[in-house]
Parts: structure tokens; sequence; C-alpha cells
């Protein structure tokens, strides 16, 4: 097609191959912090209240996109990036399904806070008195 290639890209960095060229270390690093915003992004999609559907498809796409990414940091050692998007001569970053599900996911959220009152994300994601 003429604004998309797929191709193999081995990316052992973060999003547009932030910190690649570090000695390892970045792979254990951004293995952790996924680990630990996916724990967070878990408890949250558990205190969700039933009907904020757009809301609980936004964090669970995130939640699975950063999953997906740590399962090849820990399989692989990297990121296998294949979706490379380019008009003319301008090529955007490579990526994969699960940096798409991020970006979905992130759009929703997004979306789902400008058009939904303040008090529910407040109240999705604060700890409730049982």
């Amino acid at each position: 097609m003429p604004v998309l290639e797929i191709t193999r890209l081995h990316n052992p960095g973060a999003a547009f191959s932030f910190l690649a060229g570090a000695a390892g270390w970045q792979r254990w690093l951004f293995t952790a912090l996924a680990l630990i915003v996916s724990a967070a992004l878990a408890l949250w999609l558990r205190r969700i209240e039933r009907g904020t559907t757009v809301l609980a498809c936004a964090v669970a796409l995130i939640l699975g996109g950063a999953l997906g990414n740590v399962i090849d940091r820990l399989r692989l050692g990297h990121v296998i990036d294949f979706i490379y998007v380019h008009w003319g001569q301008h090529y955007f970053p490579a990526f994969n399904v699960a940096d798409s599900s991020i970006c979905i996911g992130a759009a929703l959220l997004l979306l789902d806070t400008w058009f939904s009152p303040a008090k529910k994300l407040i109240r999705a994601a604060l700890p409730q008195a049982r």
C-alpha cells in the first residue's frame, strides 16, 4: 500500500525507540514499570461501576497493550514492531498491535473524561468504603 508497510523491527526501548541504545537495563525498567501500571489498571478496572462501558474498555485496552508488550520483553528481550505508516518520505515510528491498543485506550479514556462528569472518574479511582 502506498502509506503502509509491514516490516519487522526489534525495539529494545520504549515508545519511539526511547532508550533503545542503552546497555540492556531498560528491558527490566520498562517491564517493571509496565507491571506496576498494569496492577494499578487492574485494580481500577475492578472498581469501575457497571454501565461505564467506555471507561472500562479504555482501561482494558491500555492494560492489554501493556501486558502484551511485557510478554514480548520477557520472552524475547525486545518488542517486535511491524506496522510502518508513512506519507511520501515522512515516516511515523513503527508500532505493533499492543501499542495501537494503548493509544486507542488512551483516546477513549480522554473522550470518556471529556464527556463524563468528573465525579465518576474520581469515584472509580478511589477505594470503596464497605
